[in-house]
């Protein structure tokens, strides 16, 4: 489509217009955010479109829709999806050699793993090796329940957030400000570093961590701007 609008605003409502008229969800559903911050995010990107609309480029308004149609319709099945992560978290699941990745896994994930057991009171199996080892019944619940409790917004950021990590304890982590989102995906790639360390960095797989980032990035922001600020 291309750009046939000249002004983009913010409603008081906290919905986004294009020369008067407001924006729709994909689906017709009227698009209004959660809060005003997020809301001017929206609108710069509608704001910022040159000549036709690239999704790409408009990661804020793609989550929007996402909260809206997907998440909204029915948040407890969609948190459930993301919980089942748990089942298969990166954290879990440790190299047997060499010493060095071994140490670098320890560093940067025995802390998270860490936090989200005392968080949520619950006990994660670690292994070493790629061989599943399940994790309680108990613990499934108990992050689902986390999960639950977020409203549709924090959830549709918490889903790339999740599968960009591998990592539903990392992507909880900074829903609740546990740890840093630079923390987060440092501790996500570790393995990836290690080897560009050791076997030099690829071309094209560089490539694809750094729009992986920015995708993340953008979920991380959206999270934070969906959030209403304290009194």
């Amino acid at each position: 489509m291309k750009r046939f609008w000249s002004d983009v605003a913010v409603t008081p409502e906290r919905g986004v217009t294009l020369d008067g008229r407001p924006v729709r969800t994909p689906g017709r559903l009227p698009l209004v955010l959660p809060t005003a911050t997020l809301a001017e995010m929206v609108a710069d990107e509608w704001r910022a479109v040159a000549d036709k609309i690239d999704p790409r480029a408009m990661p804020m308004t793609g989550l929007a829709n996402a909260a809206i149609e997907r998440v909204a319709a029915d948040p407890a099945t969609f948190a459930a999806g993301l919980a089942r992560y748990a089942e298969n978290d990166l954290l879990c699941y440790r190299a047997e050699s060499p010493a060095e990745l071994v140490a670098r896994q320890a560093a940067a994930w025995d802390a998270p793993l860490a936090w989200a057991q005392t968080r949520y009171d619950v006990r994660f199996v670690v292994a070493t090796g790629i061989v599943h080892r399940p994790q309680s019944a108990a613990t499934l619940a108990r992050i689902g329940e986390a999960a639950a409790a977020l409203d549709a917004f924090a959830l549709a950021a918490l889903s790339p957030i999740t599968t960009l990590t591998g990592s539903i304890v990392l992507a909880l982590g900074i829903v609740e400000g546990a740890m840093t989102a630079d923390a987060a995906w440092t501790a996500a790639h570790v393995d990836e570093t290690w080897q560009a360390e050791r076997w030099g960095e690829d071309a094209a797989a560089a490539a694809m961590l750094a729009e992986r980032r920015r995708e993340f990035d953008a979920a991380v922001g959206f999270l934070g701007a969906s959030k209403p600020r304290s009194p």
